[in-house]
This record gives structure tokens, C-alpha cells and sequence, in this order.
């Protein structure tokens, strides 16, 4: 099962984090988000345990749990939406006179 926790500290380790829920289970992964122009955390991450029923122990037990100072909110992750390619929609073109192919474009 892959879980979603949130409010992670920014000097936590993915090493703790994945420390922390193999106390209920195996972890496969832990994974914290980071930024990618500043190398930061983002403050969430993922982690994957392989058996189901240890990760929901997990999830009721950590969330609300304090970690490293921080309350931290875990839950089960939903499937990533695929993203649309585009900014959506038909753009028209057209707008304000200027030059054309042709010349300038003026009222005959």
C-alpha cells in the first residue's frame, strides 16, 4: 500500500521516516518530496509498505503522531491523475491590427 504523509519536518531524513513506519511493517519505499530549484523538502512524502494490513496499523497510528516536533498527517495515497498536456482550451488568434504578411494592415 502506498501511503501519503504530510507535514513532515524539513530536517527529517527519508532514513527516519522510513524508521518510523517499520515499526509496523516492512517498508518497500520512503520518499520525501523535494523541491527542485532549491533542493528543499516540500514538507510531504510517500512511503510504500508491503503488507496492507500493517500499513493501515500504520497510518492509524501515525497520524496526528508527533515526529520530530511536527504533527504529522498520514494517510493512504489515492492514484496520481494523469496531466493534460495543454493550458486547456482552443486559443484563437487575431487582436489588433500590426503587420501582416503583405504589409501593414490598414482599413481600405
Amino acid at each position: 500500500m502506498n501511503i501519503y504523509v504530510a507535514n513532515i519536518p524539513w530536517k527529517a531524513s527519508e532514513d527516519q521516516l522510513r524508521e518510523l513506519f517499520s515499526q509496523y511493517g516492512e517498508v518497500a519505499s520512503a520518499k520525501i518530496i523535494m523541491d527542485r530549484e532549491t533542493q528543499r523538502s516540500r514538507g510531504f512524502g510517500f512511503v510504500e509498505m508491503t503488507d496492507d494490513s500493517a500499513a493501515r496499523q500504520a497510518i492509524s497510528s501515525l497520524n496526528g503522531a508527533d515526529f520530530l516536533g511536527k504533527a504529522l498527517v498520514v494517510n493512504e495515497a489515492r492514484p496520481r491523475e494523469e496531466r493534460s498536456g495543454g493550458g486547456g482550451g482552443y486559443r484563437s488568434g487575431g487582436g489588433g491590427g500590426g503587420f501582416r504578411r503583405g504589409g501593414f494592415n490598414r482599413e481600405q
